[in-house]
């Protein structure tokens, strides 16, 4: 009989699988986010939750991307609507549109390809 193999106390199991449909779901929540923006913060709820988890992992990459991505598209979305009345604005948002569209394939597309996102 063999015994089980019992995982060092300092180490904890790492389920790869549940967390990569969790970055699924979360790219998800921020494609959605276009028609309904309470599901970016959900995403973001999310993200910061199943961090720790994803620690030491290639998955940790493509929750701090997905993070990054929510904090400096407000920035952006912030100065866009300050500046929105001197035209500059317009374009400032509209930078920031695509540049989440971006950002979201990018991941979406390395996630699938099992790669990790640059730091």
């Amino acid at each position: 009989m063999s015994t089980p193999m019992i995982p060092d106390s300092n180490e904890r199991p790492v389920d790869l699988q549940s967390l990569k449909n969790i970055a699924v779901v979360v790219y998800a929540l921020q494609a959605v986010s276009f028609l309904l923006g309470v599901t970016y913060i959900v995403a973001l709820i999310v993200n910061y939750v199943k961090l720790e988890d994803a620690q030491g992992t290639w998955l940790e990459s493509h929750f701090r991307w997905q993070i990054r991505t929510f904090w400096f598209s407000l920035l952006w979305f912030v100065l866009g609507g300050v500046t929105f009345f001197f035209i500059i604005g317009y374009f400032i948002l509209t930078a920031n549109g695509i540049w989440i569209i971006y950002r979201i394939i990018k991941g979406w597309l390395r996630l699938n390809d099992g790669k990790q996102m640059p730091v």
